[in-house]
């Protein structure tokens, strides 16, 4: 009795199991019959903002279903033979495929798949794309329910309107149009080869990428053909030797940008619903502009092929919205010869001095300098503990005496900007920056002092971005590509409010002063000349910052007013360095202004507007000290801009006093001189400025200005003042 008792509970537990099992592996499987109920594809359409056609993901004549029949018969059989020679003896499984991937896996060490047609239609129609046990066998219980319900013709045209050949291309009609420009049923033995080879790895096979391994994979296929003796021996022949003309690459409108708004929709959304569901897209490009900037960028860097430029990129953009207006990733997108399909955009690169009013925004922002402040542009060494001295020059490799910050910006003289970094502190800079939307400065130990000049890689995106925070009054408002999308029934899936959330990133008075600084023709015009590009014709409210790495691989033009932000970048995608040249005004700057121009042809001029927190003063031209009522001879008095609070103190008194020189120079004494040589040391009377890190300036001596100044920084990169 107890052995009948013990035997009935282990059959039950046995029941139990296996009824848990099958439970498992049968919950929510897909009805089979989806294959001839399930909604017809729909295609994608991205819009730019006036509801021009940018480009269809998937497009509906190349998913057209059609029948078997209206096919000749080697343009199935070419599939047949090169996925499942045995499709009309088996029933869903064949036992050859699964024997030849057992083998090639675990013997040969290559991976193989052994699924026939049956299986990859309920694959890619009715399952999800993972791997797992449990998605392999409700494939096996499908594939068999699939054989049941239909004949072997019907599985065969449901394949052939599935399957991915590559890119957009579902079923053989779409393909056939995708790659040969005709209609399935006009494909030639040779281009149905081709075709059926490709749904086993589209990408790696495909003609438009990779032409030679397309034909060897081609040349398999008849191999198969003939071995399956679907055809003769004078078919393989004349099939395996003929040429192949391939069509034009779909058209697409604005392909960088296009492309990556895919790519965002994709990860959204899922693959099926962005290339199937009919969703309608309507994205912020303005397509006019684009086409302008396009054919400005690619007839630009032609104009400099003999000073080693081989490539541009801009991007344009809204401050208020953070819409994109316009985005060229390449000077050509089809030009696979130079990696046009990258787009620069998004690719890492050394920002040079364009980087800078970030460091100077921080810096007026925590009141550690004004407009006015004196930065000696001398000789100077950065003593950072543990490395080599830091002794940068400038661009043009001279010296400018006392400058103050406005001129030391708009001129971008370096070591003035070194300056500024070590009063915010490394470290500092770093976190801020981020705050900006500079995501790629990741740890301030990466980098030093040189990071103000370029020496961190940034992308145009995240350059836009900060730049913006100053077009936009101290806000941060993100990128944005997007306005509207809508499903196949009308249904609004997401719309870009009409005021996007935005971050304060700094006050409307520091946004407004560095963006004044960056308007100032005239502060510019030692360095840049007062009839530059960066002059923009009726719109003197432009701001504008130019940028070149030392090694002359990266040059940059950006510029804003309150409505408009451009950005430019021309270079080499192989990094390899320009002419000499190449620099801001002579490279990226012309292809800035003629956008920009463009951009802003129908729009009066846009001043940012002064804010409450902003006044005015009168400050000596070379001190920076504000002007007395009654100025002095050395006052040279102009009128500048200030944070309400940070006003200087008058200057008082004549900039003259008694300072130590070297005698055999000239110059000022170093400490060091006057330690180590007293007997050389004279005390004469001279025109004498402070800059804002405490180290004097003496304005006429004639021995210049003497030994190399040392700023001493601590770990964290900030300047220890003496």
């Amino acid at each position: 009795m107890k052995e009948k008792i013990k035997k009935n509970w282990k059959l039950l537990l046995l029941l139990s199991s296996s009824s848990t099992l099958l439970l498992y592996f049968l919950w929510d499987l897909p009805n089979p019959l989806r294959l001839t109920t399930h909604p017809a594809p729909a295609s994608t359409k991205l819009l730019d903002r006036n509801g021009k056609l940018l480009y269809e993901v998937f497009v509906g004549e190349r998913r057209t279903p059609i029948e078997l029949k209206s096919l000749p018969k080697y343009v199935w059989q070419a599939t047949l033979a090169a996925e499942d020679r045995d499709f009309y003896s088996h029933s869903g499984f064949s036992i050859r495929g699964i024997a030849r991937a057992f083998i090639s896996t675990f013997f040969k060490q290559k991976l193989q798949g052994g699924s026939t047609i049956t299986q990859q239609l309920v694959k890619n129609a009715l399952l999800e794309p993972d791997r797992t046990v449990r998605r392999k066998i409700r494939e096996f219980i499908l594939s068999a329910a699939v054989e049941t319900f239909y004949k072997k013709d019907q599985i065969l045209e449901f394949y052939l309107n599935q399957v991915p050949y590559g890119g957009t291309a579902y079923g053989i009609e779409s393909a056939s149009r995708t790659y040969f420009g005709k209609p399935a049923a006009d494909l030639s033995l040779a281009e149905s080869a081709l075709l059926a080879g490709l749904p086993q790895a589209p990408s790696f096979y495909s003609p438009l990428s990779r032409p030679e391994l397309a034909k060897s994979r081609q040349e398999y296929v008849l191999k198969q053909m003939l071995d399956a003796k679907f055809i003769n021996q004078d078919q393989w022949l004349k099939a395996k030797d003929q040429q192949l003309n391939y069509a034009p690459p779909p058209s697409i409108q604005a392909p960088h940008f296009s492309l990556w708004v895919k790519d965002l929709l994709i990860q959204k959304y899922g693959l099926e619903k962005v290339e199937q569901n009919g969703l309608i897209v309507t994205t912020t490009l303005d397509l006019d502009l684009q086409n302008f900037t396009q054919a400005a960028v690619a007839t630009e860097v032609g104009r400099l092929k003999s000073a080693r430029v081989g490539n541009g990129a801009v991007l344009v953009t809204q401050p208020k919205t953070g819409q994109i207006l316009a985005m060229v990733g390449s000077k050509d997108y089809f030009d696979s010869n130079s990696d046009g399909n990258v787009n620069v955009t998004q690719s890492l690169r050394q920002p040079g001095s364009a980087i800078k009013p970030i460091n100077y925004a921080l810096a007026l922002e925590h009141r550690l300098i004004t407009a006015s402040s004196v930065l000696a542009d001398k000789p100077t060494c950065f003593l950072i503990p543990d490395q080599p001295p830091y002794c940068p020059n400038n661009y043009d490799n001279q010296w400018h005496g006392p400058t103050q910050v406005r001129f030391a910006l708009a001129n971008s003289f370096n070591i003035p900007a070194v300056k500024v970094l070590t009063l915010n502190g490394l470290e500092n800079f770093v976190a801020s920056a981020s705050a900006f939307g500079i995501t790629t400065f990741k740890d301030a130990k990466n980098y030093g002092p040189s990071l103000t000049l370029g020496g961190g890689e940034v992308t145009m995106q995240d350059l836009a971005t900060a730049f913006g925070v100053l077009a936009n009054a101290g806000q941060r408002v993100n990128l944005n590509p997007i306005l509207k999308v809508t499903d196949r029934t009308g249904q609004v899936l997401e719309e870009t409010p009409k005021l996007p959330s935005n971050t304060r990133v700094i006050s409307t008075g520091t946004a407004y002063i560095i963006s004044h600084l960056l308007l100032d023709n005239g502060a510019r015009s030692a360095m840049f000349g007062s009839s530059s590009y960066l002059v923009v014709r009726n719109h003197p409210e432009v701001s504008v910052k130019t940028g070149t790495t030392n090694d002359r691989r990266d040059n940059w033009t950006i510029g804003y007013n309150p409505d408009v932000l451009v950005a430019v970048w021309v270079g080499n995608n192989d990094n390899s360095p320009m002419s000499a040249v190449a620099s801001g005004v002579t490279g990226a700057s012309p292809i800035w202004n003629k956008v920009i121009s463009y951009a802003l042809k129908d729009s009066s001029q846009h001043w940012p507007v002064q804010p409450p927190d902003v006044i005015g003063a009168l400050v000596c031209s070379l001190s920076g000290l504000k002007a007395p009522d009654s100025p002095p001879a050395d006052c040279g008095p102009r009128y500048e801009y200030f944070l309400r609070g940070t006003v200087p103190a008058v200057q008082t008194d004549s900039l003259r006093r008694d300072i130590p020189i070297f005698r055999p120079t000239g110059s000022p004494a170093s400490p060091k001189q006057i330690v180590e040589n007293p007997g050389d040391i004279e005390y004469q009377n001279h025109a004498v400025i402070f800059d804002t890190l405490g180290g004097q300036l003496c304005l006429d001596c004639s021995g210049g200005y003497g030994e190399a100044d040392l700023v001493h920084l601590d770990r964290h990169g900030q300047a220890i003042k003496n």
